[in-house]
């Protein structure tokens, strides 16, 4: 287990590809968050710069973070999906640090919101907040707690609308 100083984030490269798809696989019981990045790589959703990993020392990728383009209304943002990390690297930062790059360079573009499904005691550190108080839903029965969104800009505040996916998702 590493401390969060030392991974190193940086934009997933083409020799990451084998890499990405085994932290995904590693990191869930199934392997539909391995098909979905694989499936999102070839996608309109997809945006180059935003697929990032953490590496330690070595470079070895052992975290992913992956934005891509979704909809808010029809107000562009992007959607948080999957974020993972091989098993023996958990809890030790490498999925923060990989995060946290990817929020960093997805501000860096202009872009000025991100949603995101997912465990409501993780994603807050983040800036991430229940979604419904900003109007924001999906079009199927989840947790409202589970759904969240943040602003990138804070002089830009979150729209309300129903979030639209991209077709990767199935929902």
């Amino acid at each position: 287990m590493r401390t969060r100083n030392h991974w190193i984030t940086r934009a997933e490269t083409g020799a990451d590809i084998p890499a990405v798809r085994e932290i995904n696989l590693a990191a869930f019981e199934t392997p539909l968050e391995a098909d979905l990045v694989d499936a999102l790589r070839t996608d309109p959703a997809w945006i180059d710069g935003l697929s990032l990993v953490s590496a330690g020392e070595d470079g070895k990728p052992v975290g992913h973070a992956l934005l891509t383009r979704c909809h808010i209304g029809d107000t562009p943002a992007l959607c948080l999906a999957p974020v993972a990390v091989l098993p023996e690297y958990q809890h030790g930062g490498a999925g923060s640090a990989a995060v946290r790059a990817a929020l960093a360079a997805a501000k860096g573009m202009g872009e000025r919101y991100v949603t995101v499904l997912g465990h409501p005691a993780y994603y807050p550190r983040f800036g991430f907040g229940r979604a419904s108080a900003h109007g924001i839903g999906l079009t199927i029965d989840v947790p409202d707690e589970a759904m969240m969104a943040m602003p990138l800009d804070e002089t830009h505040p979150l729209p309300s609308g129903t979030v639209r996916y991209a077709a990767p998702f199935g929902i």
